[in-house]
């Protein structure tokens, strides 16, 4: 995607796409404070800490909600629009369900920036909806001193078939559905920091990896995971994978293995965190999962933790399953993999083999 607007759009962004979130700590703290809502149709609150709500219907089919937005990631509109957009719908594809229609948000600092560069956003995240199925249908937007974009987006899902953080089982095997680094990626693109090589690559060749992940729809894992028997997910964003998978872990009342080793890496993603390139959020992820994550190398934990935006599906289910999905997911062209196991243990707690 590209856009006549020269505009560096990440020097008006504080963070770096996800990683601008509020951190773990802060939150299940603050959260810890509020009384769940509770409704006899309300199937799947924030109690869970799962990726969006779920509303049951009268027809036995149940609403998906969620909303998601953030800062520029990248510099050009289009494809930061598009960024976002699918970054949103994930949320809706990680519960299993299909999202059918979203609307806008946006904040905007008219006085800075030219309108014709939000339009740009917005035909970007337009096109990224109309490829994964759902349609734009308004929004709201406001005069800020940041520019956001994001989208809230809803979707329906069969309430018999949704997966959840809290249906892990011991015994299953953890499936991941894109490759870790993206927050390394949006960091170092930041900074303009394009002498942070990899061997054979580069920024260049990361940033490109990225954008394409970053950009390609959860929708054909959330198919396959549905086929293959998955019984619980979560998207991979910005609280990292060991984050995500700690929630999902501590939700279903389970522990977990982590195969450092066999997670997919962006090309040059070890390169820039040697260059210093982790984010202020992935530190603050670091910080959350210190008293809950066992083992592995300082590089490793810091590489699990990475903020990412638009990341994969992190899902379970029965390990011939696994290498099935795999395989699918791999002639797909997602570079999938199986990264550890469930198992028996103080819910929540995961080591890094």
């Amino acid at each position: 995607m590209t856009s006549t607007t020269a505009v560096r759009l990440t020097a008006f962004s504080r963070g770096a796409g996800c990683a601008c979130k509020l951190g773990a700590t802060d939150l299940v703290g603050m959260l810890a404070s509020l009384t769940p809502g509770s409704h006899p149709d309300l199937l799947v609150g924030h109690d869970t800490g799962d990726d969006a709500a779920v509303w049951r219907r009268p027809d036995g089919r149940a609403i998906v909600a969620t909303t998601d937005f953030f800062a520029p990631i990248v510099d050009d509109p289009a494809t930061w629009g598009a960024i976002a957009a699918t970054n949103a719908a994930s949320d809706v594809f990680a519960m299993g369900g299909r999202p059918l229609l979203a609307l806008n948000v946006v904040a905007w600092p008219r006085d800075d920036l030219e309108l014709d560069v939000l339009g740009d956003v917005l035909r970007g995240a337009t096109e990224a909806a109309r490829s994964g199925g759902w349609v734009v249908a308004g929004g709201h937007t406001i005069d800020g001193a940041e520019p956001v974009y994001g989208q809230a987006v809803i979707g329906e899902v069969d309430a018999d078939r949704m997966l959840t953080n809290a249906g892990a089982r011991a015994g299953q095997s953890l499936v991941l559905t894109k490759p870790i680094g993206t927050g390394l990626v949006a960091t170092a693109a930041k900074r303009s920091d394009v002498d942070a090589v990899a061997p054979g690559g580069g920024l260049h060749e990361s940033y490109r990896a990225a954008i394409t992940e970053m950009t390609r729809h959860n929708d054909v894992a959330a198919r396959v995971a549905l086929e293959v028997g998955a019984t619980a997910a979560t998207d991979v964003t910005g609280f990292g994978l060991l984050g995500h998978l700690h929630r999902l872990a501590l939700a279903s009342g389970v522990a977990a293995t982590l195969d450092a080793e066999a997670v997919p890496l962006l090309p040059g993603a070890v390169a820039l965190l040697d260059a210093g390139h982790l984010s202020g959020g992935s530190r603050r992820n670091l910080d959350f999962v210190e008293p809950v994550a066992d083992g592995g190398t300082e590089v490793q934990r810091q590489l699990l933790a990475d903020a990412q935006t638009s990341g994969g599906l992190l899902f379970t289910c029965r390990p011939g399953e696994a290498a099935d999905a795999v395989a699918r997911l791999v002639d797909a062209g997602h570079r999938a993999a199986v990264v550890g196991s469930i198992v028996t243990g103080e819910p929540g707690r995961v080591r890094l083999s």
